[in-house]
């Protein structure tokens, strides 16, 4: 159960960018390895992710971060329990020194973090999901994907950056499942017959062209019914505004359709689309420190909508806690290359349900096919997830991940 040896290198990330992989071996002879993604919509408040700058890779190289872990990392955990799970992550958290871990970077200290994680499941013969739970066997999230894609994920005209489909509450995992790839092949054909292109953008989605982000919707809802489901009864919308992106010092400036709101505007426009559409989650409506904002806005669609923070509280309970008291928001999205440790994930995930927050397991636009998300949503008990859509591995093998888990779970049942 002592780590012997630890060993990482670059590899790359959905987007063509260098990541890390991380490999943990025993002295027993088990071994595990983790992959951590990046983003590309981030909030300054996010953990550090360390990038070796300079010509390589365009400055995106992770050769600095890699030999952090093998060599102080290595150096500090070769010894260590791997069960002792945050005793590691503290230990990393400690080397590093910093408050947003811009020394040794979040994505460093991550991808060990992972690594041990799963290799302590391996070690005790248990699934991840049961390790991360304890010994029950959690619950299966709804999903959340996100099949059209604007904003920073796409070179198409939409500045709202997820449209997502969520099956009704209560299907069977691999219903769902079916239900969102069937509306994701509907779509498809919906947007060839229109002449747009169905090309995708960053998480898989389709990124056409339309006149107008409301389009979108009417869309989903039109692919929907064409698959044979019923918008507002069998599967539901969620929105990623990712607003962080339009604010600027006189309200917020959106981009591709050149348009400027002030919060009022963009509060009332929120609204109006809750209304008009069966939509049951906007995430990060408004700035990443309008916590004023985010107030009132949950005061007028709260309860009816999940109004997410994710740039809000970057996976940081800090934020979290800080929120919540504020009337913030009522969902937490959880990332863990946001606050760089499995430790400091679950914290945050806890503080969420200790205010009564949904919390939603997420990945990243630029990830990898390492499905820890799904066996982390899964053992933290998450009542969503977003992989993106129903197409590209780095996206696919969460969901395909959580469909055994879901046959593991009904095995035991």
């Amino acid at each position: 159960m002592e780590i012997a040896g630890i060993r990482a290198s670059e590899i790359l990330d959905s987007r063509g960018y260098p990541t890390i992989r991380t490999r943990i071996w025993l002295k027993n002879g088990v071994m595990a390895e983790a992959s951590v993604p990046s983003g590309a919509s981030t909030g300054s408040h996010e953990a550090y992710e360390k990038r070796d700058g300079g010509k390589r890779y365009m400055g995106k190289g992770v050769l600095g971060a890699i030999d952090g872990i093998n060599g102080v990392i290595a150096r500090a955990l070769i010894g260590e329990d791997v069960r002792n799970q945050s005793g590691i992550d503290t230990k990393m958290i400690a080397l590093d020194g910093t408050k947003d871990k811009s020394s040794l970077g979040a994505n460093a200290i991550l991808s060990v973090s992972i690594a041990a994680a799963r290799c302590a499941s391996f070690l005790q013969g248990i699934p991840l999901y049961r390790y991360i739970r304890g010994l029950m066997p959690g619950k299966l999230p709804r999903v959340m994907m996100n099949v059209l894609n604007g904003g920073r994920h796409a070179d198409n005209n939409l500045d709202i950056q997820e449209f997502m489909i969520v099956p009704k509450e209560g299907m069977p995992f691999s219903a769902s499942i079916q239900m969102c790839a069937e509306i994701y092949r509907s779509l498809k054909d919906d947007i060839k017959s229109l002449g747009l292109s169905s090309a995708v953008g960053d998480e898989g989605g389709f990124a056409p062209n339309l006149e107008t982000d409301e389009d979108a919707l009417l869309l989903l809802t039109k692919a929907s019914e064409k698959a044979g489901y019923a918008p507002g009864k069998d599967v539901f919308f969620a929105l990623d505004m990712a607003a962080g992106e339009w604010a600027d010092e006189e309200g917020y400036y959106l981009p591709k359709r050149r348009t400027k709101l002030t919060r009022a505007e963009l509060m009332d426009y929120t609204e109006m689309l809750t209304k008009k559409y069966p939509i049951i989650s906007v995430e990060d409506p408004l700035g990443e420190d309008d916590f004023d904002g985010f107030s009132v806005l949950t005061s007028k669609i709260g309860e009816s909508v999940s109004v997410v923070g994710d740039d809000l509280f970057v996976t940081n309970p800090e934020r979290i806690s800080k929120g919540a008291e504020a009337g913030c928001a009522n969902a937490v999205l959880i990332k863990p290359n946001q606050i760089g440790s499995v430790t400091e994930t679950l914290l945050a995930a806890f503080t969420a349900r200790r205010y009564g927050y949904r919390v939603i397991a997420s990945h990243r636009s630029g990830d990898t096919a390492d499905p820890f998300l799904a066996d982390l949503a899964v053992g933290m008990n998450a009542d969503f997830i977003k992989s993106g859509a129903p197409a590209r591995s780095e996206r696919t093998e969460k969901y395909n991940r959580l469909m055994d888990i879901a046959d593991d779970i009904e095995a035991i049942q």
